[in-house]
């Protein structure tokens, strides 16, 4: 009986072990969990005695084409009926596709995988099944796969699909990737389980990377559900360059009625470039169009192209004000990569609207993210296009501009085209090819030459095309030669003998006579022909440095270690004869009597108003004085190395002045003066002013002063008084400003603190919770459970940092100056006249979602802010919501926008606006 008992229990222990494996690691070699087809596994516990029958003549079923490989960090577990069982962070592969969860179920007959997530002891639920082919995946609470067929079942399934994510309750995957879903939703919003908002689609079709097809769909935002139904949707996904449609936005205006804004079509053209076409429309007639195009050509060139073209309506057709404005705007910059030609250069910067254009257009009344200032506050325009060509071993360089300049206050506008120079650099025609010995006086003499050719143009914009070449277009060519040499004398002073020559070639001059209606001299009659009107001067000057070193008593302290003094006096002399000559005919006598009985001769040029000039009448014999001066200091520091540094005490302080002896009046020139300063923090002042060295009186007929040739110190006066002066200086004040002034900050380098072990990036960290290795050593991004992004920086103790980003920036210009529409007759002096120029910016970041920011200029004469621009931008997470407002001045108007962050949703947005031709801003709820 005891043997039976022990036989029967060594049977029940050699059994046991064939039908359980006990938890364990399995570590696997390379192909050491290589299965043979499922269906082929051969079960060693079911072994029977070979059939004595007739073999089976039915055709077997084909196996899988590849070995399946598992593993995991628990236990497998082989059961009767040919299945195993995996548990703790099972992974199993079969060719391209993956799947990783806490528990799968494999069964080996019918090549179907079942996985689901674990519960802990909390019962939460973790591990949850995640399915890979290729570079595609979908995490799920449940996967029934069939390897052989390559089709499967999953319930709660999440998958990203370009930038947005799918989920739904069933989804059915095809063997061709096609996933069928029930009840399924599509959001940007990266809280898969429960997104702010969503499309609801009651039924769905995706084909990974292509589309995703709906049927009946309704938008739904923080879980209710809005009237937005559409009967089907479409989805695209392409991360390929593509044409497509370009959805318009909708609103409404008072002045122009409904409008659809900005809608059209994006041509991918080439790889180069592309082009999209839109265009604007308004139920009271107003619309426009508009092409934007930008190219680019690595290593070559690139630019920008944007044309716009709008018509506004206004008012009824029947009523009196009702008026039709065409507009149009061309916006072009092109620059060339410095790699492309050494010798050839070519660029653009076309910026040409016509004046109405901005004031009818609501865009142009914001800032933009190039520019902190709306287009429309710029009453000056400029747009240029210029070519320079160089030659390799020649001293020639040319050069071709066309220029436009616009004013937009009166529509003026002033075009040259074409801009020519040419340009000869200097040269030593002297100097010998061969040099032998020392240099002689006569190689140093060094000339060069600069020719211009100009065609011009000012009037208006509707004038523009109506305008004579020969009558009303202005052309000229200029010739400059100036030759000079450099000598020295005694090693100490530099002499430079210079002689200028300039000559200008017009094709038209212009006789004036005196209009009695008009009171004043007018243009009589204009001859064209071929006229050359030059001019020449000579001139020496002498220059020399003088260095001063002052070192500070002792009981001034022993902080400054020297003062140093640097002197640069010049002085210089020059001649001319008088080209205010008959014989050189630059010059006409008109004589006339005035509005008041008094007979006036007076003297005009006949080529005044030429694009070069006219020379000055009068000889030249003037001697002048220029003196510049630099002090410097250098004292001890014990925050350079040297141990000693250099500040600057006066970086420069500049005076100049001439004497004309050969003038019969007004002999002495005004005095001029600059000063510049360089104070801490890498501040600047720069600081030009000009003093008036003559007298004035009392013009009792004309009512106004007039300049009498008595300098100011026979006068009593003084050397000099101030006729003008101007500076201007901007600054930022931010949140380091105070800490840099007063100390107590660190840098943001000391205050990043060094990463714990395991705090390193989570793609390099191997043991995160969201992501399971892999055979190679890979892992699959989790869904479900992924760390969130937190509301902000957190400091040691773990309390969120409190932050608040702010700027404020602005810019102040000062100028001083003659009144001359006002004279005391009682001091004999113009009073001054002060002129300021204030604007300033800031922005603020309250919070992380929250930033407010501004942009103002303020009149000062007026004593109010002239132009303001307020922007308030809210980020919701996966939507973004923005207004900006103009609260005062003549562009009064709003916007308001909430839409969604993600490009992919663009279109899905809410736009509320009113536009400056309201003239007031609409109460809107």
């Amino acid at each position: 009986m005891f043997l039976m008992q022990r036989a029967l229990l060594v049977c029940f222990v050699f059994l046991s072990g064939f039908l359980q494996v006990q938890a364990q690691e399995i570590v696997q070699m390379a192909d050491s969990s290589a299965l043979p087809p499922l269906e082929q596994q051969p079960d060693s516990l079911l072994r029977t005695a070979p059939d004595t029958l007739a073999a089976d003549t039915t055709k077997k079923k084909q196996g899988l084409d590849a070995p399946v490989s598992y593993q995991s960090t628990d236990s497998i577990v082989w059961s009767v009926g040919n299945k195993a069982y995996i548990y703790g962070e099972g992974d199993v592969k079969y060719q391209q596709i993956q799947l990783q969860s806490e528990n799968i179920e494999i069964s080996m007959d019918s090549s179907i995988v079942y996985a689901y997530a674990g519960i802990d002891s909390v019962g939460s639920e973790f591990g949850y099944p995640l399915f890979m082919e290729g570079d595609q995946q979908m995490e799920s609470r449940t996967m029934r796969y069939n390897f052989k067929t390559k089709k499967g079942y999953i319930t709660d399934a999440i998958s990203q699909q370009g930038e947005g994510y799918v989920t739904a309750g069933q989804t059915k995957k095809t063997a061709d990737n096609v996933l069928n879903m029930l009840h399924g939703k599509y959001t940007t919003c990266d809280h898969y389980d429960h997104p702010h908002f969503y499309i609801q689609m009651s039924k769905a079709k995706i084909r990974p990377k292509k589309d995703i097809v709906a049927g009946p769909a309704y938008l739904v935002i923080e879980d209710v559900p809005l009237p937005l139904w559409v009967p089907f949707a479409f989805f695209p996904f392409t991360d390929t360059y593509s044409s497509g449609i370009i959805m318009p936005t909708f609103g409404d205006e008072n002045t122009r009625g409904f409008f659809l804004r900005d809608g059209g079509y994006y041509f991918a053209l080439s790889d180069y470039v592309d082009l999209a076409v839109t265009g604007e429309i308004y139920t009271k007639g107003s619309w426009g169009l508009s092409a934007k195009s930008s190219y680019r050509k690595r290593y070559k060139y690139s630019g920008g192209f944007n044309a716009s073209y709008q018509v506004t309506k206004l008012g009824d057709k029947e009523a009196p004000d009702y008026s039709v404005q065409k507009d149009f705007r061309i916006n072009w910059t092109h620059s060339q990569d410095a790699k492309a030609n050494p010798y050839r250069t070519f660029s653009a910067s076309v910026n040409f609207s016509t004046s109405g254009y901005d004031k009818n257009n609501l865009a142009s009344m914001y800032p933009t993210a190039s520019s902190t200032q709306a287009s429309a506050t710029n009453n000056i325009k400029s747009s240029s296009i210029s070519l320079s060509q160089r030659f390799p071993n020649n001293p020639l360089n040319l050069s071709a501009t066309m220029s436009v300049n616009q004013r937009s206050q009166d529509s003026a506008i002033a075009i040259t085209l074409p801009d020519l120079t040419a340009t000869v650099s200097r040269i030593y025609p002297f100097k010998r090819k061969n040099v032998i010995g020392s240099e002689r006086w006569y190689e140093k003499v060094s000339m060069s030459y600069t020719g211009y050719l100009k065609n011009s143009i000012d009037t208006k914009e509707n004038l523009v095309m109506k305008s004579s070449l020969i009558k009303d277009w202005k052309n000229a060519m200029q010739h400059t030669i100036p030759i000079s040499a450099t000598f020295s004398l005694f090693d100490y002073i530099n002499i430079s003998p210079t002689f200028n020559y300039v000559e200008r070639w017009y094709s038209s001059k212009i006789d004036k006579s005196y209009d009695l209606e008009q009171q004043s001299v007018v243009e009589k009659d204009t001859t064209y022909g071929f006229y050359r009107v030059f001019n020449y001067n000579a001139s020496i000057s002498a220059s020399t440095t003088l260095y001063g070193f002052f070192q500070p008593l002792g009981f001034l302290g022993n902080k400054i270690k020297m003062i140093r003094h640097r002197f640069e006096p010049s002085i210089s002399f020059s001649i001319a004869p008088d080209f205010g000559a008959p014989k050189y005919g630059y010059y006409k006598e008109l004589q006339y009597r005035d509005q008041y009985g008094q007979t006036v001769t007076e003297n005009y040029s006949p080529f005044g108003e030429g694009l070069f000039g006219v020379p000055g009448r009068g000889k030249q014999g003037s001697v002048s004085f220029s003196f510049n001066n630099n002090i410097e200091a250098k004292i001890r520091s014990d925050k350079d190395s040297t141990g000693e540094r250099k500040i600057s005490i006066i970086d420069q302080l500049g005076l100049g002045i001439s004497y004309n002896m050969a003038a019969d009046s007004f002999k002495w020139s005004d005095l001029s003066a600059q000063l510049r300063l360089k104070l801490p923090m890498n501040y600047t002042i720069n600081l030009n002013m000009v003093f008036d060295t003559y007298t004035y009186e009392y013009d009792e007929v004309r009512k106004t002063g007039r300049r009498v040739d008595v300098p100011r110190w026979q006068a009593g006066k003084g050397f000099g008084r101030l006729r003008s002066t101007g500076t201007s200086f901007s600054y930022t004040l931010n949140n380091e400003t105070f800490k840099k002034l007063f100390g107590g900050g660190e840098s943001d380098s000391k205050n990043k603190e060094t990463p714990k072990p395991g705090e390193e990036n989570e793609m390099e960290n191997p043991d995160d919770p969201n992501a399971l290795p892999t055979e190679e050593g890979a892992t699959g991004k989790r869904l479900r459970g992924a760390k969130t992004e937190t509301e902000g920086d957190m400091d040691a103790d773990g309390y969120l940092k409190t932050t608040i980003p702010w700027s404020l920036s602005f810019n102040y210009s000062l100028n001083l100056g003659y009144n001359t529409a006002k004279f005391n007759p009682k001091t004999n002096e113009y009073p001054y006249r002060w002129v300021h120029a204030l604007s300033f910016n800031g922005s603020i970041q309250p919070t992380k979602g929250w930033r407010l920011n501004f942009n103002a200029t303020y009149d000062v004469e007026a004593k109010k802010i002239s132009y303001l621009t307020c922007n308030i931008t809210r980020d919701l997470h996966c939507f973004q919501m923005s207004a900006s407002f103009i609260p005062v001045g003549p562009y009064k108007s709003y916007t308001f926008t909430i839409s969604v962050s993600s490009s992919l949703l663009k279109d899905l947005k809410y736009n509320q606006s009113s536009s400056q031709l309201d003239n007031k801003l609409m109460n809107w709820y």
